[in-house]
Order: structure tokens, then sequence, then C-alpha cells
């Protein structure tokens, strides 16, 4: 993936900016990399585990859950010519995700419930990718309807999905085949696995619109 490679066997991400979350920093002759910790961070663990998205660095991505604004860090360096849209509901994570704003100019900071994307629909454009972390119950639903506000056809997404928040009480092999089997009703599946061992009952889903 763009801008990242491994150091000391985990990723790190080629950045113009120091710490955000209390990583450490790598000086590589003249350029500076930021620790990216898969036990924090969903896509570092996918990263890890030898799965990569191939992006230019100019996409438009629609985050939906970014929190504090870890992963999110890491994604601006990705994609350092290009602007993610960061929509989260809590408002003592955004605190912090309006500070990582500050300082990045590709981020938009969003305060709002992602399961109602038509409160944010006269801000957010048409755009490329879809990242989502939302651990609820209908976080199928939530993809499914960004998607048909937000993604451009063709366009790609990726969603780390929990299967306890799903349902507790089942098997989270049989949540797992419940949750491919929807998104194939709308959606190209192109690859899905665990986050395992770095997150426990998680998987990712990556796919086409």
């Amino acid at each position: 993936m763009r801008n990242v490679r491994i150091i000391n066997g985990t990723p790190a991400t080629k950045s113009r900016y120091g710490s955000h979350y209390g990583e450490r920093i790598f000086l590589l002759g003249s350029e500076r990399y930021r620790e990216w910790i898969p036990w924090r961070s969903k896509l570092s663990a996918m990263i890890l585990k030898g799965y990569e998205i191939e992006m230019k660095g100019e996409e438009k991505i629609l985050y939906l859950g970014a929190a504090s604004g870890t992963t999110l860090s890491h994604l601006a360096d990705i994609v350092d010519e290009g602007i993610i849209y960061a929509v989260e509901y809590s408002a003592k994570p955004f605190l912090k995700l309006l500070e990582l704003a500050r300082e990045r100019e590709n981020i938009i900071p969003l305060l709002f419930d992602a399961g109602k994307p038509w409160l944010y629909s006269g801000i957010v454009e048409r755009v490329d990718f879809i990242y989502q972390d939302i651990a609820q119950k209908n976080q199928i639903e939530i993809l499914r309807m960004n998607s048909e506000f937000f993604l451009k056809k063709g366009g790609e997404f990726l969603i780390m999905v929990k299967a306890k928040s799903i349902d507790s009480t089942a098997d989270s092999r049989e949540v797992f085949s419940r949750v491919l089997k929807d998104l194939s009703k709308d959606f190209r599946i192109l690859r899905h696995d665990t986050l395992e061992p770095y997150h426990r009952d998680h998987i990712f889903v990556h796919g086409k619109f």
C-alpha cells in the first residue's frame, strides 16, 4: 500500500507529522515513519497479515466510525493528496479527532450518526472508497445506506465486521457467513479474512459497489 512499509515487524506510514496516539517515530534517512500498531488498528492488522489495497493517494474516502483518529491518521498519510470525510457520533473521541483534523488538511471531521447519512449528504461528495469500523448490530445496513448515498459506481469499500456486535449469542463463523451472504446482495466481495490474532471475532471484507 502506498506510503506503507514494514519496520521492525510492524507496519508504519510515511508521514510529515509527529505522534498522534503515542506511537513511535522511525527516521529512515530523510524520511519519517509513524509506527502503526496492529493491536490498535484493524487496518494495520490486515496489512500485517499480507492483504493490501491499492491506493494512488488522491482518493476521496468516507470513513465511518473514525473514533479518536488512530487508524484515520495513518490513512491520511496514505492518501496525502486526497481527502477523507471522517464521521464519528460520540463526542468524547470526536474531540481528539478534531485535534487531528486541525493538523491535517485532508481530514474533514463530521459529528454525525453514520446510520443517518442524509444528515451529512449536503457536505460529503461522491467518494471512491468507504472505510467502515462501527461495532453496531446494523453495521451492514449502515454500509449499504452510505454506499447508496455516496459511493461512486464501481467504488470500493472495506468494512471491519465484529461478530459479537451483530449477535452476541451465535457462533462467530455463523455470523460471518450471514454477513457475507447479506453483503453479496448489493456488493461484489473481493476478499475477506479473519483479523486473528490481533482482533478476536473480527473479519475484514473488501468489495466493490
